[in-house]
Formats: structure tokens, C-alpha cells, sequence
């Protein structure tokens, strides 16, 4: 026996193959293209907050300030810069990781997103889940049974729901499990290292407020889309001549195909998310980059507005990719062209 062994899967081989892997070539070109949409949205984002009558100076002084003492704040903040030089300068030190310091507190933005970041990112995250959660099985099983008594009920309550803003439903559900029932806390934050308990207890009517717009979306999306392919599909008619069962067919052929497009959608959603976390976390007083960017407007606060935006578009391009990479997971079939 030879004392070499040869690894399967292991040297120079293996690795030009990863290089060649579909997946990591439309993650590259993915984020090639987001560069220049970041960019765009930044630049965007500056010239209008440029444009925006007021500054920060004037409102940290206030009105009784003189047009010396405004002049001298601007000058320590750096406001009487060109808006070039100004934007050049941010974007310096944004690509070294640096998105510079509040102006309002003086404090680095960075730390102040860092410190939110979760707060947001746990806030979405429970309202996906209790979504989706939701929406597939109610979906599932109206579908199941289409225009029977279910099917109805499930129509006509995300019919209402999506009627309904989400800040009125917020405030709805402070005014009965809050003020009412006094089962939840109206406002406020309790963080993980308080308790997992306690942290969901606090997280459970904003993430509802958010999730049940979601969920009746959802659900009337998915049923509709079942019930389409269960009647009119051809592989549907041969796997029910094979003598597949109803709930075999609808779970393991029909829900399989109509799950690319639920992803699409959810993908979606995460970034008209953005505006549904800055009114919730603004009514409910959760710490999060939605209040922090409420906060930064009306303060004029144009540095903590500005990285605040370009996280957003971050995590809308972001939530794309993934959209499109659980595309190829989901379906080897799939492949992106290299154009």
C-alpha cells in the first residue's frame, strides 16, 4: 500500500472546481452590481439631505442663537465644507469602515448603529417567522379545500388585514393586550441578556404589528398560487393518475414549485420593511436603527441619516442575493447565465 493516500475532493482540483461553481460566480457578480447601487443610493441620499432646509448647529443652539455662534458651530462640525469635499470625506471613511461621528452627540456612528443593529435584526426576524409560520399552514390547508368554509375565513381575514395599516393595528394592540388585558408592556425593550423570556415578552406586539400584514400577504399569495397549480398543471393530473394522494401532491409537487415564489416575495419584503421599523419601533419605544433614523431627522442629524440609508440598501441587496442563491439551492436545475 502506497504511504501517499489521495484525498477525494482535497488540492489544486478541488478548488478550481469551487472556483467554477455556479453559486459562487452569480455571488460574485452580485456583488459586483451592488457596488455601484450602494454607491448611487449614498450619493442620492446626500443630495437630498443637502437640499433640506435647517441643520443641526441651529437646533443644537437654538433660536435665540447669533448668526456668529451658529457659524462657529458649523465650522466644528465641518458643515461649512463644500458638499463634495463633505461627501468625499464621508465616503473616505466609510470604506475603511469609519461612517464618521453624530453630530447631535458627537459620538461614532458606527458604535451607535452596532449598538441597534440587533434590536432591528430581532425585530424582523420575529416578525418572518411568525408570518410565515402562519401563512404556509393556513395557506396549505385552504388551498387544500378551496372555497370551503377555511378557505373563506382565511380570505377574508387577510382581506382585512391588508386593509388595515399596520401603525393602526399597533396601536389596536397596545389598546387591548396592553391597556386592557395588561398581558404585554405598550413600550419599551428588554434585552436577551435579561432572559429569553423576557426579551420575546417585550418583542411579542411589535413583532405581531409587523407580522400580521405579512401573514395575511403571504397566506392570500401562497393560496392562490396553490390553487392555481392543482388545477391547471399537467404534472399535477399525472402525479394524481399515479394514484398520489391529495396531501402528497400538494405538499411534495404543488407547495415545492410554489415555494420559488414565496421566496421572491419575502425577499421583497425585506426591504419595505424599512419603513414599517421605524414607525413600530417609534410607537412601541424599542431601541432600534428605525428610531435612531426617526431621531437623526429631526435633529438634523445628517451623518447618522446618512449611514442609516446605506445599511438599509445593504440589507435590501443583501436580501436579493440570498433571494437568488436559495434559488439554486432549492433547484440545482436553475442556472444563471455568466452575462
Amino acid at each position: 500500500m502506497d504511504d501517499a493516500v489521495t484525498l477525494t475532493g482535497t488540492g489544486p482540483g478541488a478548488a478550481a472546481r469551487i472556483l467554477r461553481s455556479p453559486s459562487l460566480r452569480l455571488l460574485a457578480r452580485r456583488l459586483l452590481a451592488a457596488i455601484p447601487i450602494v454607491l448611487g443610493v449614498s450619493i442620492l441620499t446626500f443630495l437630498v439631505l443637502s437640499l433640506i432646509p435647517g441643520d443641526a448647529a441651529q437646533l443644537l443652539l437654538g433660536p435665540e442663537a447669533t448668526p456668529q455662534q451658529v457659524a462657529a458651530m458649523q465650522h466644528q462640525m465641518g458643515l461649512d465644507q463644500p458638499a463634495v469635499l463633505r461627501y468625499l470625506n464621508w465616503l473616505g471613511g466609510a470604506l475603511t469602515g469609519d461612517l464618521g461621528n453624530s453630530l447631535v452627540s458627537g459620538q461614532p456612528v458606527t458604535g451607535e448603529l452596532g449598538s441597534r443593529l440587533g434590536v432591528s435584526a430581532e425585530l424582523v426576524g420575529l416578525a418572518f417567522v411568525i408570518s410565515l409560520g402562519l401563512a404556509i399552514p393556513v395557506a396549505l390547508l385552504a388551498a387544500h379545500r378551496p372555497n370551503k368554509l377555511l378557505d373563506r375565513v382565511s380570505m377574508l381575514v387577510s382581506i382585512t388585514g391588508l386593509s388595515v395599516a399596520n401603525y393602526v393595528f399597533a396601536l389596536l394592540l397596545v389598546l387591548l393586550f396592553a391597556v386592557q388585558l395588561t398581558v404585554f408592556p405598550a413600550i419599551g425593550f428588554v434585552p436577551l441578556s435579561q432572559g429569553l423570556g423576557q426579551n420575546l415578552h417585550s418583542m411579542f406586539l411589535p413583532a405581531v404589528a409587523i407580522a400580521f400584514p405579512l401573514f395575511c400577504f403571504y397566506t392570500r399569495f401562497l393560496r392562490g398560487d396553490l390553487v392555481d397549480q392543482l388545477q391547471g398543471e399537467d404534472y399535477i393530473v399525472t402525479a394524481r393518475a399515479k394514484g398520489i394522494g391529495p396531501w402528497q401532491v400538494l405538499l411534495r409537487h404543488a407547495f415545492r414549485n410554489s415555494s420559488f415564489g414565496l421566496i421572491t416575495v419575502v425577499g421583497l419584503n425585506l426591504g419595505s420593511l424599512i419603513g414599517a421599523t421605524v414607525i413600530i419601533e417609534q410607537i412601541f419605544a424599542l431601541p432600534g436603527i428605525g428610531q435612531l433614523l426617526l431621531q437623526a431627522i429631526n435633529t438634523r442629524d445628517f451623518t447618522v441619516v446618512q449611514a442609516c440609508v446605506v445599511v438599509f440598501a445593504i440589507v435590501a441587496v443583501l436580501a436579493n442575493l440570498l433571494t437568488d442563491l436559495l434559488y439554486a439551492v432549492l433547484d440545482p436545475r436553475i442556472r444563471y447565465g455568466d452575462s
